[in-house]
Parts: C-alpha cells; sequence; structure tokens
C-alpha cells in the first residue's frame, strides 16, 4: 500500500551542498561532469578570443551588440555548469542567464539594425515600406491587423519594446532576491499567495512583449540581411530561447508536480533543476 511506503529523508530535503555531489559521483558521473566542466570552460575562453577579435577588427558601432549576442551561449553553459556542481546556487544561476539573455533579446534587435547601417540608414533604405506586426510570438494570428509605417517614433517603440525587458528582468530578479531573504520567495511554490507564481507570470508577459519587435524587425530585414545568413542565425537565436529557457522552465513545473522522480541525494525538484543545467552546459552557439 502506498501507506507503508518509506520515503528516502533525502527527498524532503534542500539540494545537496557540492562536496556531497563529489563524494557521490560514479565513474560515469565523474566523466559526464568532467566533459561538461571542459565543454563550458573551452566556450568560455573561445569566447574571449572572440571578444578580442572583435574588439579589434570590428567597427565600433557593432562592438557591443555582436560580443553580447556571441555571449549568449558560453554565459548560459557556465551558468549551468555552476548550478550542476553547486545545486543550492541554482536560483541564481538561473537568474544571471536569464537576466543576460534578457540583454541579448534587445542587442539583437539592434544588430539587425546596425548591419544596415544604423537607424538613420534605416529609415531611409525604408522609404515606403512598412512594417508587418502580425508576427509571432503574439499576433502571428491576426492577419487582419494593418501595416504599420516605418517612422522615428515606430523604430522607438520597436527598440522600447525589447529594451523593457532587458531592465524589468533585471529589477524582477533585484525583487526577488530581496524577497528571498525575507523569506517571501520560494521558485517552488506556486500558490497563489505566493510570490514566485505572480513574478514569473509578469516576466513571461514581458518576455512575450520583447521577443514580438524582434520578429518584426526580423521578417522586414531577412531579405536584406540574407547575406549575413540572418536566418540561421535567428534560428539559433530560437533555439537558445527554447533550450535556456522554455525548457528550463517546463522542467521545473515537472519537477515542482513531482513528476519526476526523486533520486538520492536529489530531492524532485533538485533534480529537475540538475536536468536544465546539464542540457544548457550543450549549447553551443554560431559566431556572428
Amino acid at each position: 500500500m502506498d501507506g507503508n511506503r518509506t520515503i528516502d529523508p533525502s527527498c524532503s530535503e534542500k539540494p545537496p551542498v557540492a562536496i556531497d555531489i563529489i563524494l557521490k559521483l560514479d565513474i560515469f558521473g565523474i566523466i559526464l561532469y568532467s566533459v561538461l566542466t571542459f565543454m563550458a570552460a573551452v566556450s568560455m575562453l573561445v569566447y574571449i578570443e572572440e571578444c578580442w577579435y572583435i574588439y579589434r577588427k570590428v567597427p565600433s558601432h557593432k562592438k557591443s551588440a555582436i560580443i553580447w549576442v556571441n555571449g549568449a551561449a558560453p554565459v548560459i553553459g557556465t551558468m549551468s555548469c555552476l548550478g550542476m556542481w553547486i545545486p543550492r546556487a541554482t536560483m541564481f544561476t538561473d537568474m544571471t542567464s536569464a537576466c543576460y539573455f534578457a540583454i541579448v533579446v534587445f542587442k539583437f534587435l539592434v544588430l539587425m539594425i546596425e548591419e544596415v547601417g544604423g537607424d538613420e540608414a534605416f529609415l531611409r533604405r525604408a522609404g515606403r515600406n512598412k512594417l508587418k506586426i502580425s508576427t509571432g510570438p503574439c499576433c502571428c494570428c491576426c492577419l487582419c491587423l494593418p501595416h504599420v509605417n516605418i517612422t522615428r517614433r515606430s523604430l522607438f517603440l520597436l527598440k522600447l519594446g525589447s529594451f523593457q525587458f532587458a531592465l524589468m528582468k533585471a529589477v524582477f530578479t533585484i525583487l526577488s532576491i530581496i524577497l528571498w531573504t525575507n523569506g517571501n520567495f520560494n521558485v517552488t511554490d506556486t500558490a497563489v499567495t505566493g510570490a514566485s507564481i505572480w513574478i514569473s507570470l509578469g516576466v513571461g508577459v514581458l518576455t512575450i512583449i520583447a521577443l514580438w519587435p524582434v520578429a518584426i524587425m526580423f521578417m522586414h530585414l531577412r531579405t536584406v540581411l540574407r547575406s549575413l545568413k540572418i536566418i540561421p542565425k535567428y534560428a539559433m537565436y530560437q533555439l537558445v530561447l527554447v533550450l535556456s529557457q522554455l525548457q528550463s522552465a517546463i522542467i521545473n513545473i515537472l519537477a515542482m508536480m513531482g513528476t519526476i522522480a526523486c533520486t538520492p541525494p536529489y530531492s524532485s525538484q533538485a533534480r529537475g533543476y540538475c536536468e536544465t543545467h546539464l542540457h544548457p552546459s550543450l549549447h553551443h552557439y554560431i559566431p556572428y
């Protein structure tokens, strides 16, 4: 009977500390953790070398955007590696990765504009063209929406739509940490009265709003930037989003619901966090 089952005490405890992880690794675990750590270290070293090359060779108006965008996978992979070794730090590593990706969303929009010469050149090239706003993730089904004239105001609104995510994500992260220190924030608390569910909901809405301007700009410039292979780069940008954000959210929800089994020394939720950090460690990004 279910009532007679004994539950391992570790299944209801906090995630294990780093030394417990190291002591309980078998041969396969040692090899797996070593390979993933090596991959994260190599990706970061390659990224540092890329930054040095970009700093010396790339025009100044594109340096910042390219460096930020190229750093998506190395930074997320490194944070995932740290969370893999130190499970109790996963909340902070996840927040760091999410904040970085929020900036990347804005920088990717800026980079597409810079590739056609910047704001002024973009407005001059626009001519009588219009922006198609019936695109994902907000309005892909609203085909009846009118096209919007390309003006300085519409360009500002597109940038603002993505920038708000970078700004508000940092604000929500700081707020979450403050509430966590006071015992009012717990990422596993899905109750309506908890702060976590409302902060997560707000971040989700801001994410959708921020991705919309990027999709609008991509649909408008994909032909012009075809020579720069913008389509595969945009696909990789979306892949990083899916693997680093959506996948993590789904796995964490399954863990909180108890769908993911407890395997000592990991509780169900700690194992879910571990799964989300194993997969992003395998990410690699195509340099812009």
